[in-house]
Protein backbone atom coordinates (compact mmCIF):
# COMPACT_ATOMS: atom_id res chain seq x y z
CA UNK A 1 0.00 0.00 0.00
CA UNK A 2 1.49 3.33 -1.02
CA UNK A 3 1.77 5.92 1.70
CA UNK A 4 0.41 9.26 0.64
CA UNK A 5 2.93 12.01 1.13
CA UNK A 6 1.72 15.20 2.73
CA UNK A 7 2.23 18.16 0.46
CA UNK A 8 4.38 20.85 1.96
CA UNK A 9 2.61 24.17 2.20
CA UNK A 10 4.40 26.84 0.25
CA UNK A 11 4.42 30.58 1.01
CA UNK A 12 1.00 32.15 0.78
CA UNK A 13 -0.60 35.45 1.60
CA UNK A 14 -2.10 38.55 0.01
CA UNK A 15 -0.68 39.94 -3.22
CA UNK A 16 -0.59 43.44 -1.74
CA UNK A 17 -1.13 45.17 1.63
CA UNK A 18 -0.83 48.65 3.08
CA UNK A 19 1.79 48.61 5.85
CA UNK A 20 1.93 51.29 8.55
CA UNK A 21 4.35 51.43 11.49
CA UNK A 22 4.41 54.08 14.20
CA UNK A 23 7.94 55.01 15.30
CA UNK A 24 8.10 56.19 18.95
CA UNK A 25 8.90 59.90 19.29
CA UNK A 26 9.52 60.17 15.51
CA UNK A 27 6.38 59.58 13.43
CA UNK A 28 5.26 56.79 11.17
CA UNK A 29 6.27 54.97 8.04
CA UNK A 30 3.68 53.64 5.63
CA UNK A 31 3.43 52.36 2.11
CA UNK A 32 2.20 49.65 -0.21
CA UNK A 33 3.88 46.27 0.16
CA UNK A 34 3.75 43.83 -2.76
CA UNK A 35 5.58 40.84 -1.24
CA UNK A 36 7.43 38.15 -3.18
CA UNK A 37 7.71 34.58 -1.85
CA UNK A 38 11.08 35.25 -0.19
CA UNK A 39 9.52 38.12 1.75
CA UNK A 40 6.61 35.93 2.85
CA UNK A 41 9.03 33.30 4.15
CA UNK A 42 11.13 35.93 5.91
CA UNK A 43 7.94 37.47 7.34
CA UNK A 44 6.99 34.12 8.89
CA UNK A 45 10.43 33.70 10.48
CA UNK A 46 10.45 37.20 11.96
CA UNK A 47 6.82 36.86 13.07
CA UNK A 48 7.71 33.69 14.94
CA UNK A 49 10.60 35.45 16.64
CA UNK A 50 8.33 38.28 17.76
CA UNK A 51 5.48 36.18 19.14
CA UNK A 52 7.80 33.96 21.19
CA UNK A 53 9.61 36.79 22.96
CA UNK A 54 8.74 39.12 25.83
CA UNK A 55 9.04 41.97 23.32
CA UNK A 56 5.33 41.73 22.42
CA UNK A 57 4.13 40.99 25.95
CA UNK A 58 2.84 43.76 28.20
CA UNK A 59 5.22 44.58 31.06
CA UNK A 60 3.07 45.61 34.02
CA UNK A 61 4.46 47.75 36.85
CA UNK A 62 4.63 44.93 39.38
CA UNK A 63 5.65 42.11 37.09
CA UNK A 64 8.27 41.42 34.51
CA UNK A 65 11.98 42.12 34.59
CA UNK A 66 13.45 45.07 32.70
CA UNK A 67 16.76 43.29 32.17
CA UNK A 68 14.96 40.33 30.57
CA UNK A 69 13.03 42.67 28.27
CA UNK A 70 16.18 44.50 27.15
CA UNK A 71 18.06 41.23 26.62
CA UNK A 72 15.18 39.90 24.50
CA UNK A 73 15.22 43.04 22.35
CA UNK A 74 18.99 42.81 21.99
CA UNK A 75 18.89 39.22 20.73
CA UNK A 76 15.93 40.07 18.48
CA UNK A 77 18.12 42.75 16.90
CA UNK A 78 20.72 40.12 16.02
CA UNK A 79 18.15 37.62 14.77
CA UNK A 80 16.58 40.19 12.46
CA UNK A 81 19.95 41.00 10.93
CA UNK A 82 20.56 37.30 10.37
CA UNK A 83 17.23 36.92 8.54
CA UNK A 84 18.06 39.94 6.36
CA UNK A 85 21.49 38.51 5.57
CA UNK A 86 20.19 35.02 4.81
CA UNK A 87 17.43 36.04 2.39
CA UNK A 88 19.57 38.69 0.71
CA UNK A 89 18.55 41.25 -1.93
CA UNK A 90 15.25 39.51 -2.75
CA UNK A 91 13.68 41.00 0.39
CA UNK A 92 14.97 44.53 -0.24
CA UNK A 93 14.33 45.25 -3.94
CA UNK A 94 14.38 48.73 -5.48
CA UNK A 95 11.02 50.36 -4.79
CA UNK A 96 8.78 52.95 -6.36
CA UNK A 97 7.82 55.94 -4.15
CA UNK A 98 5.15 55.02 -1.63
CA UNK A 99 6.15 51.35 -1.48
CA UNK A 100 7.86 49.36 1.26
CA UNK A 101 9.46 45.94 1.55
CA UNK A 102 10.48 43.48 4.24
CA UNK A 103 13.93 45.03 4.19
CA UNK A 104 12.63 48.58 4.60
CA UNK A 105 10.38 47.69 7.54
CA UNK A 106 12.92 45.47 9.29
CA UNK A 107 15.82 47.94 9.01
CA UNK A 108 13.59 50.84 10.06
CA UNK A 109 12.61 48.96 13.21
CA UNK A 110 16.25 48.10 13.95
CA UNK A 111 17.71 51.57 13.38
CA UNK A 112 14.84 53.85 14.39
CA UNK A 113 13.20 51.85 17.17
CA UNK A 114 15.49 49.28 18.79
CA UNK A 115 18.91 50.90 18.38
CA UNK A 116 18.02 54.16 20.20
CA UNK A 117 16.40 52.28 23.08
CA UNK A 118 19.27 49.83 23.52
CA UNK A 119 22.02 52.44 23.05
CA UNK A 120 20.49 54.66 25.72
CA UNK A 121 19.23 52.22 28.31
CA UNK A 122 21.44 49.14 28.13
CA UNK A 123 24.56 50.86 29.58
CA UNK A 124 22.53 52.80 32.15
CA UNK A 125 20.83 49.68 33.48
CA UNK A 126 24.14 47.79 33.44
CA UNK A 127 25.81 50.52 35.50
CA UNK A 128 22.99 50.45 38.04
CA UNK A 129 23.07 46.64 38.27
CA UNK A 130 26.81 46.70 38.95
CA UNK A 131 26.15 48.55 42.22
CA UNK A 132 23.69 45.99 43.61
CA UNK A 133 24.72 44.67 47.05
CA UNK A 134 25.15 40.89 47.10
CA UNK A 135 22.37 40.43 49.68
CA UNK A 136 19.71 42.36 47.72
CA UNK A 137 17.24 40.58 45.46
CA UNK A 138 17.86 41.55 41.79
CA UNK A 139 14.17 42.09 41.02
CA UNK A 140 13.54 44.25 44.09
CA UNK A 141 16.72 46.20 43.37
CA UNK A 142 15.70 46.83 39.75
CA UNK A 143 12.22 48.00 40.73
CA UNK A 144 13.68 50.50 43.19
CA UNK A 145 15.71 52.17 40.41
CA UNK A 146 14.67 55.80 39.98
CA UNK A 147 14.64 55.40 36.19
CA UNK A 148 12.68 52.12 36.13
CA UNK A 149 9.34 53.73 35.24
CA UNK A 150 10.90 55.78 32.44
CA UNK A 151 12.49 52.69 30.91
CA UNK A 152 9.27 50.75 31.32
CA UNK A 153 7.39 53.50 29.44
CA UNK A 154 9.87 53.46 26.55
CA UNK A 155 9.74 49.66 26.33
CA UNK A 156 5.93 49.93 26.19
CA UNK A 157 6.17 52.41 23.29
CA UNK A 158 8.58 50.12 21.44
CA UNK A 159 6.29 47.19 22.11
CA UNK A 160 3.46 48.93 20.26
CA UNK A 161 5.65 49.22 17.17
CA UNK A 162 6.71 45.58 17.42
CA UNK A 163 3.11 44.41 17.78
CA UNK A 164 2.19 46.49 14.73
CA UNK A 165 5.11 44.93 12.84
CA UNK A 166 4.02 41.46 13.95
CA UNK A 167 0.48 42.06 12.68
CA UNK A 168 1.84 43.19 9.32
CA UNK A 169 4.13 40.15 9.08
CA UNK A 170 1.24 37.87 10.03
CA UNK A 171 -0.85 39.27 7.19
CA UNK A 172 1.95 38.95 4.62
CA UNK A 173 2.85 35.42 5.74
CA UNK A 174 -0.81 34.37 5.58
CA UNK A 175 -0.80 32.72 9.01
CA UNK A 176 -3.07 32.71 12.04
CA UNK A 177 -2.93 35.03 15.05
CA UNK A 178 -0.30 33.72 17.48
CA UNK A 179 -0.25 36.83 19.69
CA UNK A 180 -3.71 36.96 21.23
CA UNK A 181 -4.10 33.26 21.85
CA UNK A 182 -7.08 32.16 23.97
CA UNK A 183 -6.22 31.51 27.59
CA UNK A 184 -6.30 27.82 28.59
CA UNK A 185 -9.36 26.77 30.52
CA UNK A 186 -8.87 25.86 34.15
CA UNK A 187 -9.30 22.17 35.04
CA UNK A 188 -12.92 21.44 35.73
CA UNK A 189 -14.17 24.66 34.16
CA UNK A 190 -17.42 24.04 32.38
CA UNK A 191 -18.18 20.72 34.01
CA UNK A 192 -21.87 20.11 34.26
CA UNK A 193 -22.59 22.07 31.10
CA UNK A 194 -24.11 20.41 28.06
CA UNK A 195 -25.36 16.86 28.01
CA UNK A 196 -24.51 14.51 30.87
CA UNK A 197 -22.31 11.53 30.04
CA UNK A 198 -24.18 8.56 28.62
CA UNK A 199 -24.77 5.86 31.21
CA UNK A 200 -23.80 2.39 30.14
CA UNK A 201 -26.59 -0.14 29.76
CA UNK A 202 -26.56 -3.14 32.14
CA UNK A 203 -25.31 -6.27 30.47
Amino acid sequence: MRRRQRRRRGPSGPAQITATLSIPFVGEISGTWVPVDAERSAAWELYLELVTRVSVEELDRDEGFLREALSSLYTFFGTTREILRRYGPDIAPPLAPGHVSFGVLAVTVLNRVLRPLLASWHPRLTAYESRRPADVDPVAYERSWEHADALRSEIAAVRQTLVSLARTLQEVAGVSDLIDLPAPRSPGLGRGLGHPPRRSEPS
